[in-house]
């Protein structure tokens, strides 16, 4: 079985729902130029001022989108 990754950004502030709502746009948007498969792809509020945008890929492709994309953190799945 494949391991999977979830790639996290961090977004802060009054206007963190919109703007980790909007990184979820070119997070597909890379995913589709670079022909990458994905699990998913969404974001999440912690708090009011706190949202993470995210995307779910396996372990082997983990490389291409930090290297890329430069998430904050990262944790299995």
């Amino acid at each position: 079985m494949k391991r999977k990754l979830k790639l996290i950004w961090d977004f802060r502030g009054p206007t963190s729902h919109k703007t980790a709502e909007h990184h979820c746009i070119h997070l597909k948007e890379f995913a589709g130029i670079e022909k990458l498969h994905f699990y998913e792809v969404n974001f999440a509020l912690i708090s009011g001022m706190h949202c993470i945008a995210f995307i779910i890929v396996d372990e082997v492709d983990m490389k291409i989108f930090r290297d890329a994309l430069k998430p904050h953190r990262g944790q299995l799945v």
